[in-house]
């Protein structure tokens, strides 16, 4: 038997999804295609994927089974593409790479050293994003690569890796704030005071915040006005050390932060990277965090 690789995708992205309607979103189809994928997966299969009497489609167990394999295919054809593109293409002439704050700033540092020597003739563009807007960007094919904090499932078309090492995060208020001068501050008293919050610029429906709110898209903006006092904030405990003035700011003693984060290296499977970007994926990947105090 032969199957597509659209509709074992379909299937997998619905599974992850939730619905056919949310995977058709992800992959940029319409709900029929997705839907008609699916079940001409069944029929070759000659297998019940999902359970249709509820309202959102539920694995069956025969489907979980199906799931792994199918699973399995997709990487093998992920990483049979890679490998062609490795082989059969010259290194590119640019490479763009959305960085995140969260990564540490002594990496980035060494790893743009390296890139420098390796690859002095290939442009290198690095752009600033933070969670959807680099997944939009890779999408869009605007870029190559991505830095983001890690999550659980990206869309079907988007590869990544989790890197070895863990960047930390702060709650942090200039040291005039009247939280600054507190021992201890719980959740609830901390949530009546206004957060400094990220907000990419794409949509994210997440949880509505709790108190008042002032948002920006990236954690730098968020430093620069919590360092003028206008609320707390949630931070890169690297980038406070690196960039934030001195005493500007000041760590708040929250039960559970500074709180370690993993970090993903993000691309678009439709369109993998060349050899100056596998051989960033496969540097980052070997890296390992400069021992610095945190802030």
């Amino acid at each position: 038997m032969k199957y597509s690789p659209e509709a074992l995708m379909a299937f997998v992205e619905a599974v992850y999804s939730g619905s056919f309607s949310a995977a058709a979103r992800r992959l940029r189809k319409s709900q029929s295609t997705v839907s008609t994928a699916i079940a001409n997966l069944e029929v070759d299969l000659g297998v019940t994927l999902f359970d249709r009497s509820a309202r959102n489609p539920v694995l069956t167990e025969q489907g979980k089974r199906v799931l792994i394999y199918a699973e399995a295919i997709l990487a093998a054809s992920d990483r049979l593409d890679e490998l062609a593109v490795s082989l059969g293409s010259e290194t590119e002439p640019r490479l763009t790479f959305v960085l995140s704050d969260t990564l540490h700033p002594d990496m980035l540092a060494v790893l743009l050293a390296e890139f420098d020597k390796r690859f002095p003739h290939t442009e290198f563009e690095c752009l600033i994003g933070e969670d959807e807007d680099v997944i939009d960007l890779l999408q869009k094919g605007r870029a190559h690569l991505g830095l983001m904090q890690a999550r659980e499932s990206y869309p079907a078309e988007i590869g990544s890796n989790r890197l070895p090492v863990q960047s930390h995060m702060g709650i942090y208020a200039a040291a005039g704030h009247p939280l600054a001068v507190r021992e201890t501050i719980q959740w609830e008293e901390l949530r009546t005071w206004r957060e400094l919050r990220l907000s990419t610029y794409l949509e994210n429906p997440g949880l509505p915040a709790p108190g008042p709110v002032w948002s920006a898209p990236n954690y730098l903006l968020l430093l620069s006005l919590a360092e003028q006092g206008f609320g707390w904030c949630k931070l890169p405990c690297a980038l406070v050390t690196e960039f934030a003035h001195h005493h500007a700011l000041v760590p708040l003693n929250v039960p559970g932060w500074p709180a370690a984060i993993s970090i993903d290296l993000a691309w678009n499977k439709r369109s993998p990277p060349g050899i100056a970007g596998n051989w960033l994926r496969t540097h980052l990947q070997q890296m390992t965090l400069p021992a610095r105090p945190l802030a």
